[in-house]
């Protein structure tokens, strides 16, 4: 198991603009060799936008993105035609396939926060597709299949345990609360890259803890 933390996040995005941003992988001018991507994951990363603030219209293509609003409002809207307020529990994807245009923005009055996730397809191009499930259950595990991912939300009450998927690949990225994986503690924005895991268990620790597990197949 590969422990990342929260600290060690790659800073980005622009402050002047209400744009904070921390990048859990090679991201823009901030490049590793050793730290580009693990199973079909690209990019992890943590987003915050003041009121008012977002990203302009900008072009993704071959890429699977999904968001996970932590608190806040995001008005996503794309050259697909679609546009959607995305809530805190809901899971959205954008599968930027041959090519896509989108704009990202906080409408709202209050601070946004979301994690978003970037995984690379099996297979390159077709055509760009959009998809938004409202309120996400935590036995009900959101499919990828483009990518061979599955995303599985983990809601823990203080002490509570829950099994770590065993899949090829295990991404673990904690969105609030504080818990333990395979004998390390991890809290906010805190990840462990996880391969080949058998039997694991994440325990949330004296406070409810929320957590998001992407299984991945492997090549």
């Amino acid at each position: 198991m590969d422990v990342r933390r929260a600290a060690e996040r790659y800073p980005g995005g622009d402050r002047d603009a209400g744009i904070e941003s921390w990048h859990a992988f090679s991201f823009g001018p901030h490049y590793d060799p050793d730290n580009l991507r693990f199973g079909a994951l690209i990019a992890c990363n943590e987003e915050r936008l003041a009121p008012g603030a977002g990203f302009d219209e900008h072009p993704h293509s071959h890429t699977e993105i999904v968001t996970w609003v932590v608190e806040g409002e995001l008005t996503h809207r794309d050259s697909a035609g679609y546009e959607t307020v995305v809530r805190a529990g809901d899971v959205q994807r954008l599968s930027a396939a041959g090519g896509v245009r989108h704009v990202e923005r906080n409408a709202g009055d209050a601070p946004l926060t979301f994690v978003q996730m970037w995984l690379a397809p099996r297979e390159p191009g077709g055509d760009p597709a959009y998809e938004i499930v409202r309120g996400i259950a935590d036995s009900t595990p959101y499919a990828v299949p483009e990518a061979g991912a599955m995303l599985h939300v983990r809601r823990l009450a203080a002490g509570e345990r829950t099994a770590v998927p065993d899949g090829a690949y295990v991404y673990a990225h904690v969105v609030r609360g504080r818990l333990r994986l395979a004998g390390e503690e991890l809290g906010p924005g805190d990840a462990a890259r996880l391969t080949d895991p058998k039997d694991v268990e994440a325990v949330a620790a004296d406070a409810p803890a929320e957590l998001l597990l992407w299984e991945m197949r492997g090549a």
